[in-house]
């Protein structure tokens, strides 16, 4: 009963910090990536789907990302989801490919870049704690129910306690490597 409640943590603790990285790749930085638009949702035919399932990305320089779509329909839904997004970029239609062009970051932009990095870091933090009570609060069931002993629960509690701390330092690095990158210039 207490490895399968601290199995659970764990695995939701590890979802919880594969989605902080998820997000931190697309967070715009002053050079080119494919993390910005891969999961961008395209309105493609009546369905949502994301833009790397439409269309190879590319980098074609520092400050260009070159999109193929598989589909030559599917230029324009691309191009509108692109506008549409928060990337503030305007998509260059050629045939069909799409360029996108970014420009460089001001000083002002960079550091509201790193807020929006740090509140994400202290929310994915937030979700950890969050897990960790629910999972005390069931190895204090299970230790009233009598089913586990005293010391067993209190194991428990401390590798709880060991796969929060991993996690939020975890957590932590990404979230000052992702700060660092935003503000190199």
């Amino acid at each position: 009963m207490l490895d399968e409640t601290l199995d659970d943590a764990k695995e939701r603790m590890s979802a919880t910090v594969e989605a902080l990285k998820r997000e931190m790749a697309g967070v715009r930085t002053g050079r080119a990536a494919t993390g910005l638009v891969d999961n961008l949702r395209v309105d493609y035919f009546g369905s949502e789907m994301p833009l790397n399932q439409l269309a190879q990305i590319s980098v074609g320089d520092a400050r260009l990302l070159v999109i193929q779509p598989w589909d030559k329909n599917a230029v324009d839904p691309i191009a509108k989801a692109i506008q549409n997004s928060d990337l503030s970029i305007s998509p260059n239609i050629d045939g069909a490919i799409i360029r996108l062009n970014l420009p460089p970051l001001t000083e002002e932009r960079r550091r509201d870049l790193v807020k929006s990095v740090k509140a994400r870091g202290e929310e994915s933090k937030v979700t950890i704690r969050s897990i960790r009570r629910d999972a005390q609060d069931m190895i204090r069931t299970i230790e009233k129910d009598g089913d586990a002993s005293q010391d067993d629960c209190q194991r428990a509690q401390k590798d709880l306690q060991k796969l929060t701390d991993g996690s939020v330092a975890i957590i932590e690095t990404e979230a000052a490597a992702k700060g660092e990158e935003v503000m190199q210039v």
